[in-house]
């Protein structure tokens, strides 16, 4: 039985690439895009490890974590890209067990998930060394790909370009064409 994850991010595409890396380390993992789902989601999933974003358009993030946890006993992992000493401290209280400040690496929230379950990360998703930074940079398939960000695209295919000449142009990078 696979262990369970629940992510509760308001973001879609950030939602989804936590979701699809979480998976390559073997988790089953479900995803809800407010509190309001969250807390429903944490009751018919029965997660093992819940991973909230602080910030969440119906109510704030800690409050899913104390509705969550009247019924169900799990860990909590805090993501925010609101990193003030009163979000932190908060989330101590709480016994939230790791804060990560987004943008925070993939590699780091699958570190901290299979710490708090006791398992191994998976070896084919391990993404921290240089070696692997420079054979992922190199290569033309990625074995996890990722959705990017607007902006990111335009980077991302110019790193698949085989020539210059297939590189965009300063206009092209400016108007998205």
């Amino acid at each position: 039985m696979l262990n369970k994850v629940l992510v509760v991010e308001d973001e879609q595409l950030l939602a989804e690439n936590l979701q699809g890396y979480l998976q390559a380390q073997a988790l089953e993992v479900r995803i809800a895009h407010d509190g309001a789902q969250g807390i429903v989601e944490a009751h018919d999933f029965a997660p093992d490890v819940m991973v909230f974003d602080y910030r969440l358009p119906d109510m704030e993030g800690f409050e899913v974590l104390d509705a969550v946890r009247q019924n169900r006993n799990c860990h909590f992992v805090l993501i925010t890209g609101h990193p003030t000493a009163e979000v932190c401290d908060r989330a101590r209280q709480l016994g939230v067990s790791h804060i990560l400040f987004k943008p925070f690496p993939l590699a780091e929230l699958a570190r901290a998930v299979c710490d708090l379950l006791g398992m191994e990360r998976e070896p084919n998703t391990a993404v921290s060394t240089s070696e692997g930074f420079v054979e992922r940079r190199q290569s033309r398939t990625e074995s996890f790909p990722l959705q990017l960000y607007d902006g990111s695209w335009v980077l991302a295919d110019r790193r698949r370009s085989t020539s210059a000449s297939e590189a965009p142009d300063d206009e092209q990078l400016l108007t998205g064409e």
